[in-house]
């Protein structure tokens, strides 16, 4: 356990010994800091803080202290995920977590809770970006931007199965027309549509993943950016033209944001709605995933 001299822990908080405390940090009864947790100076752990392992914070990261030290309230807990960093100066609200591997730039105020691997600044938060490596260490360069082809063709990403298409769009002085084909070039029959409109531009949208679900994204107006997730590798797609379209098979963990004014997006599913086919928290998404992954091998 290396700490500096002036840090202080209190009876009561748990602190790993892999952890770092830098000066005038001080854990109070409560607090939980994992393994290789990192808090470099001038920051007060309260009680229902908890930094998952290798989180890192900043100096002079402010976490919102609770009414009472002695009597935890629901809502006063702030959880820092796993590898997740935050800039200097930064405030974070009570009941926010933010999500494993996120980033919250220096002095950003964050009272809501940040989606994993997310990257955020400003007052308040906004996403600017997801990380683009999800197996190794956040790298600075934050996301890769997929290339949209320029003619028709499908373009098979990284992300497994999730593929770009670039469809058909004949201009014409009576009004333009875009035309894709279920089964030929979109690998499934839908049974449902929604549409997503009116989406603040400060808010993500998606950041689920379905079991069993096919979809296929287009915006049919204004623009927005979708990132596919499969584990392995993250990408990030902007839909800016309604003859392009994104394709997420199933447990593909799938996020849309950058949304313009006047975005619409159009979203076609290959099954009903049924709650149970949704996964909405990224640690079950990623224990799925692994224990498909071993019962194939």
């Amino acid at each position: 356990m290396a700490h500096s001299d002036t840090a202080r822990i209190h009876d009561g908080a748990v602190v790993a010994a892999s952890a770092t405390l830098g000066d005038f940090v001080v854990a109070y009864p409560g607090a939980d800091v994992g393994e290789h947790c990192r808090v470099r100076g001038f920051t007060q752990l309260w009680p229902g803080v908890r930094l998952e392992a290798g989180a890192d914070l900043g100096p002079g990261v402010t976490l919102e202290a609770p009414d009472s030290l002695d009597a935890r309230q629901a809502g006063d807990s702030i959880v820092i995920g796993a590898q997740a960093r935050v800039g200097a100066g930064a405030l974070i609200s009570r009941g926010v977590r933010l999500g494993q591997g996120a980033v919250v730039a220096p002095g950003t105020v964050v009272a809501q809770s940040v989606p994993p691997y997310a990257i955020v600044s400003g007052s308040p938060a906004r996403v600017t970006g997801y990380t683009q490596n999800v197996s190794g260490s956040p790298a600075l360069d934050w996301h890769r931007r997929v290339d949209v082809p320029a003619e028709p063709s499908v373009v098979a990403l990284e992300v497994a199965g999730v593929t770009v298409h670039r469809f058909k769009f004949m201009h014409d002085p009576r009004g333009d027309l875009s035309v894709g084909e279920f089964e030929r070039e979109i690998p499934f029959t839908p049974k449902r549509y929604f549409l997503v409109l009116n989406v603040p531009s400060d808010k993500s949208r998606g950041e689920h993943a379905h079991r069993e679900c096919h979809q296929f994204l287009v915006c049919v107006k204004g623009s927005c950016a979708v990132v596919a997730d499969d584990l392995e590798q993250r990408c990030e797609v902007h839909l800016d033209s309604p003859d392009i379209g994104v394709y997420l098979p199933p447990m593909t963990w799938g996020i849309q944001y950058k949304y313009s004014s006047d975005a619409v997006l159009l979203v076609f599913a290959s099954h009903y709605y049924a709650a149970d086919d949704y996964i909405r928290d990224y640690d079950e998404f990623v224990a799925a995933k692994r224990g498909a992954a071993q019962e194939t091998a």
